[in-house]
């Protein structure tokens, strides 16, 4: 048994344990701890006896065939041949071969968390390899809260987990290939010239992602905060459906919490106000975020623009007085050539618009922006072109080393509030860098198909 799938878990029995005890049963708060206190006294007690021990080997075997066994099966479960979403455990030996022992000509791209490889099993599926290249706590933990909930979620809209390998030295994550690589390849990468994200595409890939959301929102428990939604976590399959991607930051919200306060981690630009500046983390933090991403989809310019003389101006203040004045047509990508639905273009800066509210309690839930994105009338009045933009502190910007791709993560814990290159952690947040590349999804899977 590794250690990985012991965290899982001793992770997955804890947090049934906190559940049952105190979330589900609100009067439970006031008997169980002095109840546990005095059944443990009277057992240890009981101890002097052989009745005593009976008992305590009694009920310490339920708890572990109760929790522990069904968790351990859980994650040993052999998948279904007749279940493509079922996931599994991979040896490292297995990854090797097919990745060509993770040659360089398979590389796909490398960053500060270590390097991505194209790969084709044994079986022909073709998969993208990430491969870890810190073994400290921190990347661990979030290689393990990744494959965690990877491994519980389904939806179309998020990217599918094939498997992950934990052995004594290697950490690697096993995920789907996606032949269109990120939308950050397409809006300001190797893809951008061809415009291939003509307007219906970008309807398409906004509302996938906004239905991915919903999903780790509003339908899935409990409810998953992803909290680095950027154009570079949202990957392209061969039909441009979106795939939301890179949950190693996400943080899991029981029931009935409204917020929890925690160390920032993300990419400036698509912050939330809150999180960036007090840690008040929310489900409305990834509202903004889409937000963020939903402008840039739009129009074509990035988070954070550099303006000479070493100005930085975020893409909210920038749109900010093109919404004022309703020169809606003027928000558009210019490299659409005026080829879009100006009501639905409309309707997408209505929504991002709503979506970057500086107020969290101001903006939309991932239902109504769905709804928004599919044309039907919100409630009450929140139909209004106006949006404030947010300007970020000058400490936080001065620190802000994001380079042409943008793909800098922000980590207060990591860094003590600035930026590190080394920090980007996306699924593919090593092939950011697109200028360096040259297709090579394409590129790897033509030369392994001449060979098949």
């Amino acid at each position: 048994m590794n250690m990985v799938v012991i965290y899982f878990c001793i992770k997955s029995v804890f947090w049934k344990l906190v559940k049952t005890l105190f979330l589900e049963n609100p009067i439970s708060k006031l008997w169980v701890l002095p109840s546990a206190v005095v059944i443990l006294t009277r057992l240890m007690k009981g101890m002097q006896n052989l009745l005593g021990l009976y008992v305590f080997f009694f009920f310490f075997f339920f708890f572990f065939y109760k929790f522990i066994c069904a968790e351990v099966i859980y994650f040993f479960r052999v998948p279904s041949s007749n279940d493509p979403s079922t996931w599994r455990i991979f040896t490292f030996k297995e990854l090797h071969s097919a990745t060509n022992g993770f040659s360089e000509d398979n590389k796909l791209g490398e960053g500060g968390f270590g390097s991505v490889f194209w790969g084709k099993t044994s079986d022909g599926l073709q998969i993208a390899v990430k491969q870890l290249k810190s073994m400290n706590s921190k990347a661990e933990m979030e290689f393990a809260v990744e494959v965690e909930v990877l491994g519980r979620v389904r939806h179309k809209n998020l990217l599918g987990l094939r498997g992950y390998c934990a052995s004594a030295e290697q950490r690697l994550i096993v995920y789907d290939y996606m032949p269109n690589l990120s939308l950050l390849s397409h809006l300001h990468g190797q893809f951008a010239a061809e415009v291939q994200l003509d307007w219906k595409k970008r309807m398409k890939v906004a509302l996938g992602s906004a239905e991915g959301l919903l999903y780790l929102h509003h339908e899935v428990t409990p409810h998953i905060i992803h909290r680095d939604i950027k154009a570079s976590n949202v990957l392209l399959d061969s039909n441009f459906e979106p795939l939301v991607a890179d949950f190693g930051f996400a943080k899991l919200i029981p029931d009935g919490v409204s917020h929890m306060t925690t160390r920032v981690k993300g990419t400036l630009g698509y912050l939330a106000p809150e999180y960036a500046m007090w840690g008040k983390v929310s489900e409305s933090c990834d509202v903004y975020s889409f937000g963020i991403l939903l402008l840039e989809l739009v129009t074509g310019r990035k988070p954070i623009e550099k303006l000479p003389g070493g100005v930085k101006r975020t893409i909210t203040e920038w749109a900010e007085p093109y919404i004022e004045k309703g020169r809606f047509r003027e928000l558009a990508d210019p490299k659409l050539r005026g080829n879009f639905d100006e009501d639905q273009l409309k309707q997408f800066i209505n929504a991002a618009a709503l979506c970057v509210q500086s107020e969290p309690e101001r903006r939309p839930n991932m239902k109504e922006v769905v709804a928004l994105l599919k044309g039907y009338e919100p409630k009450g009045n929140m139909m209004q072109f106006r949006l404030k933009s947010v300007k970020y502190g000058d400490d936080l910007v001065a620190k802000d080393q994001a380079s042409d791709d943008d793909d800098d993560d922000y980590d207060e814990d990591r860094t003590g509030g600035g930026y590190d290159e080394s920090d980007a952690y996306g699924v593919f947040g090593a092939m950011s860098n697109v200028q360096k590349m040259h297709d090579p999804y394409k590129r790897y899977a033509d030369r392994m198909g001449k060979k098949g």
